[in-house]
């Protein structure tokens, strides 16, 4: 008896193969290298911070001249605690997303509609929230919507997108693949709108924890050829005699080369061939004194840990 094939079983459509992690990833390093889109990543929240801590004290980045490697340096500190949360946040969405699944899989049709619709319709009002957020910053003073806008609209595109994805995996085709992509980059820029929105608050707390106590920058004494106007109480100097320039044998004592010194400074940065120096107690009426390397002299004094160990 000859053998017949197996009749063809009925049920579910087949489902369309998604794309899984490791494609998209294969997908985007055909684009970006892995290492490079990491170095760009830490050297733009680096930037972010470091731009803030500075025009917290009135001071441009870009005039200073930090290097690429010294903002990749700064940007551990601002992406600590939202790359930690992301990532406990993902695992937390993996977990749910395979429980709630199979549930969905158990389920009869319509209560599976009601289930995504839901979702659905829960993303739409998020991103027509963040949407009308977004475009209301620049009128509002609000600074908390710098933050909620990108979230609402993260939140709202990734719930769009996973109802989308999951009526296509449970059988539709009403829904096309690129909405579901187009879905994704919307959380993907929300994601990386709040990231720069902490990085920018890290860097303006960080220069705030600095300006409560100047003490832990270096003690700078200025001699200057002109006199300054620091406008600020704190900062003192004193006119200097002939003693300040190198006199000549035989040769009566010249005028001085440094004729003033300022006490009561702090180095804040140095780049470029200037000094930023700011005062020892920052103030409403404080400033960044900048002064070009070749105007001045400058004497450093660093200060011992305040927990050194001591003799026993």
């Amino acid at each position: 008896m000859a053998d017949h094939p197996e009749a063809p079983t009925t049920g579910a459509p087949a489902r369309e193969p998604g794309l899984g992690f490791e494609k998209w990833m294969g997908f985007l390093s055909s684009f970006v290298a892995p290492l490079t889109l990491v170095t760009a990543l830490l050297f733009y929240f680096g930037y972010v911070s470091t731009r803030e801590f500075f025009r917290y004290f009135g001071v441009d980045v870009d005039l200073i001249g930090l290097s690429s490697q010294e903002f990749v340096m700064r940007s551990p500190g601002a992406l600590f605690v939202p790359v930690m949360v992301l990532l406990l946040l993902a695992a937390g969405l993996m977990v749910g997303h395979r429980l709630l699944r199979r549930w969905l899989e158990r389920q009869p049709v319509p209560r599976q509609r009601r289930v995504i619709a839901a979702f659905a319709w829960s993303g739409i009002a998020l991103l027509l929230a963040g949407l009308a957020m977004a475009f209301l910053i620049p009128v509002i003073d609000w600074p908390v919507a710098q933050l909620l806008a990108p979230l609402l609209l993260a939140v709202g595109a990734g719930l769009s997108a996973y109802a989308a994805s999951t009526v296509r995996a449970l059988g539709g085709r009403t829904i096309g693949r690129s909405v579901v992509v187009i879905l994704v980059l919307v959380l993907v820029a929300g994601t990386f709108w709040s990231t720069a929105t902490i990085a920018q608050w890290w860097g303006l707390g960080q220069a705030r924890a600095l300006a409560s106590d100047l003490r832990a920058l270096p003690a700078v004494v200025l001699d200057s050829k002109d006199r300054l106007y620091p406008g600020n109480d704190d900062i003192t100097f004193q006119e200097l005699g002939a003693e300040a320039s190198a006199p000549t044998d035989g040769d009566p004592p010249p005028a001085p080369t440094y004729a003033y010194r300022y006490f009561g400074l702090r180095l804040l940065a140095q780049g470029s061939g200037r000094l930023y120096l700011v005062p020892d107690a920052w103030s409403a009426d404080a400033s960044t004194l900048v002064v070009p390397y070749d105007d001045v002299r400058v004497r450093f004094r660093f200060l011992p840990d305040q927990d050194a160990p001591t003799d026993g």
